[in-house]
């Protein structure tokens, strides 16, 4: 454009020229507008500034502005400076681009220019909750951390603005503040502490927070806005507790010897879990005395189930019982809760028992019989392990003694309240004497006191026991004994015993030797009188051959007896022969004659065998080599010595070992060590390890190692056994060799001379070398040494290109392929070697390990992977081969190969249906047979047949309005269709379905593929009825509603926010209609839970201006419902009727009224009303249930006109306390928010403004007007706040008017 506005002022100016050289005239240019956008801020306030028109004239001529097109409403502009006011509240989520017509006019020439004003975000929206409350009921195991529900708000606003924060501002009871939390961006409340609903609170109420970003625009000031919604938390009471005993401990009393059935005691145990309070089963789980209780299952009446004694308990008289109550129904845990408590019963005693006589140990027994010993004349008291017990719990026994001995004897104690210990005192001591009597006998008699009738007699026998008197005696006085020299330890030497007359002392004589130094030699068992030898070196005749020594014997009392013991030491052979010398040693040279006497002598008598000696060789390696004489000890050869045949480990040294024996018993014997040194002597010449020799030696390598002979000379000496090599012949001047020592022997090294290089293509390709070994005396020996001069291997290897393999997915191969190579060379090791494996996945190339390469070049599958076509269709191994054996140049092949694998598709995946949001709904338009009322998608990760799908519709059933479910015929098919890679399945009614059913078919929908697999999904269908149709008329034609249609559904489910289900689209040919030609769609709007909007809901959702404008625009004119035709009536004739006659006296009635509202008092209602509906704000609104997409309210009182819910408190200004709002209502409020004062010329208003008129020229002239009705009141006082010198602007909409709304 400015190009052109360039060209036009050139020509315009040439033609100017002319002009005033010849016409002296003057031309006028038009003005421009240089900026078309302009970035407004949509909380800007009402009559400022928003932007100012940039245009300019190229003529300078004063411009003139103005406005025009749908938005211009929104804006006044200043005629003559351009500056652009807002004159109504902007909305960016209405609309936020406002194209806007701007029309400049410099006095001669208008132009109009398109604008675009783009509204900035700002934060002017509350978060709405979908719900006005969330009650839930928990059971009180819920676990922590479960998420129990999730609130949900929205925010028209977007950016930062629309993000909704969610948090907990109150519990109630306070206590249950650490129970739930909430996730800020989710809305998700979770509970992070146990209930409790015993210990805690069984209700809880969260009072929830939901609040937006922020934001900010015009003002400075970043603005938040939230929004409260309540949730009641029940809590449910389970049986979790176990129940409990109230009045505990219990302790009861009963006396012995009572009646059965007795009733002792009672217990009471009770439920916990006080919501559901089993009842309670009593048992006896245990008790310390069995069977003499028993309990009632209902009551827990303890009674006496058997008879009592007291004397049966012991120690005890108390009786523990171990109660159980159990709950009679199983708890969470599928058992019977239950719980213990002991009882204790106290037994109370009666005297029903005599005394008793015990004898105890580890315990007592009733014991008649007791025994008792005393030793002879002795005094004192005597044990007899007699103790008296009454059972009863109070005693009182008296003790006496009877029998014909009772007078030798008394008793203690003779009375006594307790159990006694019982003792015999001997009175008269001079009558025990054992020479006379042995034994006496004595009745013990026990009587209680308290009844004479009740005792016990106990028979006691004392028997009377001997005293020592009497010494220990030997039968003889003196004992000569013998014994051989080092005898073992413990070799009996004698057995003597001693005799006592006493009968205490019989078998318990103790035995001793003296004096203490014979303990050195001998020892005595001390109680059989067994002497033995204690120390075997000790005993040694040659050191001592008599011993002598007294054997005591002591009985119990320690009085002694003793004899006299005399020990002669018997000689044995233990002094072995001792050879003169420690060692040996002597020389003799390989060849000669050794001869070396040996000399021993023994200490034994040399009158007796001990003492003659015998010597001896004794066998070794070389011992066979050598002789020695076993009576004179001379030691020779018996055959040459070869220094060549001994172990060159030895360096010539013979270790023999010679032993000197005597002939005593045992025989004793010395050994002693002879070395002999065999000196060498030069008699071998050098040895080759090989008769021959044979090389290979590899051309063109300048001093290269050929091999090694090797040669030994058996000499053992350095002197006599040293070598040297050399080539004697066949060398041509091309070999040398090196000498050089080894072990064993020496090694001569063959190299190729340095001077020389070897040449395969000459024509000595072998060489025969002659190699002497002469040592140093010049004894030699000669070998044959072949040489072949061999090729080297310089050729580099070839890898040969792969055939393309094809493998199936989801199966292991062994081997999938080969790589194959060649070598020219004759000599080569080939080795293949890995060089990447790349797997084609999703198109593209990538790193992968599906299959291995061994160094064979064998390709394998991975047996750890599996291959899945889905993933990778295709891999490419790359691999080069390396000859081991390449000697010169590079050993690797010089280009790499890649082995193709092709992986074919498998039949291994299920059809999976796609998610949709879609609502699928059957109406009367659509039931009848054949019609599509829904439909699935599916694909199939397989590829080619492998993914083709086939619908099925397997299982319909009907679940009505009250969560009935009955199983129907298959009403429905599915007709199966493709696009592209996705496969669609048509839903059709298979028959006409019945319109009256009110509730939805679920509907089972399986995908089956080509080879079986399949899914299926559930497709829910709602029925609704002919109510809910909802006609909407536009003013367009068919042809343009058909073009804007997706524009029209977009509007109208963002007004409802349900799913528009359109099922017709027909010309306008109602004649009383409003509208004189246009179009009507017939709809229904249906919710995702299936519930469907009536004509009233749309229209009031519809006339929100957030949607009615865009709506308008779309051509919407008018909303109604399609008449149900129905059977004829006469009782419904009737009722028309009557009907009529109530709208006629209804009628007059209002027409009464409306020509009596002149009162004063009816104008301040009305000006009071005015005033409420201009400044309520939704915090003054009641809390009441929504219904969904409406702004209806299900509360009594809801304003007839606003659809709000306002207290008459707020009317009459009277603050009787604030209370929470919801969000719902907020939402109705904003939604005629400054919506009267948007101006439109191209609208007509004037009926409504000539009503408000007439009431003005009614009244009196400075009084307040009176109006026809609130609106009016409400419309005409927002107008006179905008300034009388504004001109009052509104719209009229022949399908709605001010009581539709």
């Amino acid at each position: 454009m400015k190009k052109k506005r360039n060209d036009m002022v050139g020509f315009s100016r040439g033609v100017l020229c002319f002009l005033c050289v010849f016409t002296q005239t003057n031309a006028n240019f038009l003005p421009t507008v240089d900026k078309l956008r302009y970035d407004v801020c949509e909380d800007i306030p009402l009559d400022v500034v928003a932007f100012t028109i940039v245009a300019s004239d190229p003529d300078n001529d004063p411009l003139t502005f103005s406005l025009a097109g749908i938005n211009a409403g929104f804006f006044q502009v200043e005629s003559h400076t351009g500056r652009v006011i807002v004159k109504r509240q902007l909305d960016k989520e209405s609309n936020d681009v406002m194209p806007l017509d701007v029309i400049v006019y410099d006095g001669h020439n208008t132009i109009t220019a398109k604008t675009n004003v783009i509204l900035l975000e700002a934060n002017d929206n509350r978060p709405i909750f979908q719900e006005a409350s969330y009650d839930f009921a928990f059971p009180e195991n819920t676990a922590v951390g479960s998420s129990l529900f999730t609130v949900k708000a929205t925010d028209a606003d977007t950016s930062l603005a629309g993000v909704v924060h969610y948090s907990i501002d109150e519990v109630t009871p306070s206590s249950g503040i650490g129970l739930f939390d909430i996730v800020d961006n989710t809305g998700e409340v979770r509970l992070i502490g146990n209930l409790n609903y015993t210990e805690l609170s069984t209700f809880y109420r969260l009072k929830i927070n939901a609040t937006d970003g922020g934001g900010r625009c015009y003002y400075n000031v970043t603005q938040y806005f939230s929004t409260i919604a309540f949730s009641f938390i029940t809590v449910e009471d389970i049986p979790d507790l176990d129940p409990q005993f109230l009045g505990v401990p219990y302790v009861g009393r009963i006396e012995e010897n009572s009646p059965l059935g007795k009733s002792v005691f009672q217990v009471t145990a009770v439920d916990q879990d006080r919501g559901v309070n089993d009842r309670i089963i009593y048992s006896i789980e245990d008790a310390t005395v069995d069977g003499l209780f028993d309990i009632s299952s209902d009551d827990g009446i303890i009674s006496v189930l058997s008879e009592i004694d007291r004397e049966e308990f012991g120690d005890t008289d108390t009786v523990t019982l171990t109660v159980k109550a159990t709950e009679s129904n199983k708890n969470i845990h599928g058992v019977h809760a239950s719980t213990t408590t002991n009882v204790l019963i106290n037994i109370i005693d009666v005297n029903d028992n005599p005394p008793q006589f015990y004898k105890c140990g580890f315990s007592c027994v009733t014991e008649s019989h007791f025994t008792a010993e005393v030793s002879e004349n002795s005094l004192g008291s005597i044990s007899i392990n007699m103790t008296v017990r009454d059972l009863d719990k109070i005693s009182n026994t008296k003790l006496t003694l009877g029998g014909a001995d009772k007078d030798v004897f008394s008793v203690e104690p003779q009375f006594t309240m307790s159990d006694s210990i019982v003792q015999l005192l001997v009175r008269q001591p001079q009558k025990l004497d054992f020479e006379k009597t042995q034994q006496m006998i004595v009745e013990v008699i026990a009587t209680d006191q308290g009844d004479m009738s009740l005792h016990s007699t106990a028979t006691v026998t004392i028997i009377i026991m001997d005293t020592n008197d009497n010494s220990p005696e030997f039968p003889q006085p003196t004992y000569r004994l013998n014994v051989t020299e080092h005898s073992e330890v413990g070799t009996v030497v004698a057995n003597i015993t001693a005799e006592d007359p006493d009968t205490m002392d019989q078998g318990k004589l103790t035995y001793s030797l003296l004096p203490d130094s014979i303990l050195l030699y001998f020892d005595v068992e001390k109680d059989t009188g067994v002497v033995r030898v204690k120390d075997k070196a000790l005993l040694d005749r040659e050191v001592r051959s008599l011993y002598s020594a007294t054997l005591q014997a002591r009985d119990t009392d320690e009085k002694p007896g003793s004899t006299v013991l005399e020990i002669n030491v018997l000689d044995i052979n233990d002094q072995p022969p001792v050879i003169s010398r420690d060692s040996y040693l002597d020389f003799v040279k390989e060849g000669g004659t050794l001869e070396l006497k040996i000399e021993a002598t023994d200490a034994d008598d040399p009158d007796t065998e001990n003492s003659q000696i015998v010597f001896s060789i004794e066998d070794s390696r070389y011992s066979d080599l050598f002789t020695i004489d076993p009576n004179t000890g001379v030691l020779r050869n018996s055959k040459e010595l070869d220094r060549e045949a001994l172990d060159p480990e030895l360096g010539g040294r013979i270790e023999l070992n010679v032993t000197a024996s005597d002939k005593g018993i045992p025989r004793l014997s010395t050994t002693v060590p002879v070395i002999i040194n065999v000196e060498d002597v030069n008699d071998n010449i050098p040895e080759f390890a090989k008769p021959s020799y044979q090389f290979y030696v590899k051309e063109g390598e300048k001093g290269a190692f050929v091999g090694s002979v090797t040669a030994v000379d058996l000499d053992q000496t350095r002197d006599f056994n040293r070598i040297s090599f050399s080539i004697v012949d066949g060398s041509f001047g091309s070999f040398i060799i090196r000498t050089l020592a080894m072990e064993p022997g020496y090694r001569g090294n063959i190299t190729v001379d340095p001077e020389i290089e070897l040449d395969y293509e000459s024509e000595h390709k072998r060489f025969t070398l002659r190699v002497e070994a002469v040592d140093l005396e010049q004894s030699s020996s000669e070998v044959i040494v072949v040489v072949h001069v061999e090729d080297v291997n310089d050729e580099r290897p070839e890898i040969m290109r792969p055939d393309a393999i094809r493998i199936k997915e989801n199966t292991t191969y062994s081997q999938i392929g080969e790589f194959l190579a060649h070598d020219t060379d004759g000599n080569h090791s080939l080795v293949f070697q890995l060089k990447s494996i790349q797997c084609r996945c999703n198109g593209s190339l990538t790193p992968c390990n599906y299959v291995t390469m061994d160094p064979t070049g064998m390709v394998s599958a991975n047996p750890e992977i599996t291959m899945d076509y889905e993933q990778c269709d295709q891999v490419l191994v790359e691999a080069q081969v390396v000859d081991e054996y390449t000697e010169k140049g590079e050993n690797y092949s010089a280009t790499t190969e890649t082995m193709e694998i092709n992986i074919d598709d498998l039949n291994d995946n299920i059809p999976e249906f796609l998610f949709s949001d879609s609502v699928f709904v059957v109406v009367s338009e659509s039931a009848s047979k054949g019609t599509s009322v829904a439909g699935v998608t599916a694909t199939d990760r397989d590829s080619g047949i492998n993914r083709q799908i086939e619908f099925e519709v397997t299982a319909v059933q009907f679940k009505n309005s009250n969560s009935q479910t009955d199983k129907t015929r298959l009403l429905f098919e599915a007709v199966t269709t493709q696009q592209k890679d996705v496969y669609v399945g048509i839903i059709q009614t298979t028959e006409a379905l019945d319109v009256t059913l009110k509730g939805k078919y679920l509907v089972t929908v399986t995908a089956t593929d080509t080879g079986g697999l399949f899914t299926s999904t559930v497709l829910e269908i709602f029925t609704v009825d002919d109510s809910y149709r909802v006609e909407l008329e536009f003013t367009p034609s068919e042809e343009e509603v058909e073009e804007k249609l997706s524009d029209i559904i977009r509007a109208l489910t963002a007004a409802t926010k349900t799913a528009v289900e359109i099922v017709s689209i027909r010309p306008n040919t109602d004649e009383t209609s409003r509208a004189s030609s246009g179009t009507i769609i017939v709809v229904y709007f249906v919710y995702a839970n299936g519930t469907a909007l009536t004509s009233d809901d749309v229209e009031k959702m519809i006339s929100d201006p957030d949607h009615y404008f865009v709506l308008e625009d779309l051509g919407l004119a008018n909303i109604g419902t399609t008449p149900v035709i129905e059977k004829s009536d006469p009782l419904m004739y009737g009722l028309y009727g009557m009907l009529g006659g109530l709208i006629v006296v209804l009628a007059i009635l209002t027409t009464s009224l409306m020509c009596t509202r002149r009162n004063f008092k009816r104008k301040l209602k009305a000006a009071k009303a005015m005033n409420s509906a201009a400044m309520v704000n939704s915090d003054n609104q009641k809390i009441g249930y929504v219904v969904p997409g409406t702004n209806k309210y299900n509360m009594e009182g809801a304003n007839p006109v606003l659809n709000l819910n306002i207290d008459s408190t707020l009317v009459l200004d009277l603050d009787l306390g604030e209370e929470e709002s919801s969000d719902v209502d907020k939402v109705s409020l904003n939604s005629l928010d400054c919506r009267d004062d948007m101006a439109f010329p191209e609208k007509d208003t004037k009926p409504i403004m000539n009503m408000i008129q007439e009431e003005e020229e009614e009244e009196n002239g400075s009084g307040p007007p009176e109006y026809i009705e609130p609106l009016g009141a409400v419309l005409a006082q927002r107008g006179q706040k905008r300034g009388s010198e504004n001109p009052r602007l509104g719209y009229s909409n022949p399908a709605f008017s001010a009581t539709d709304l």
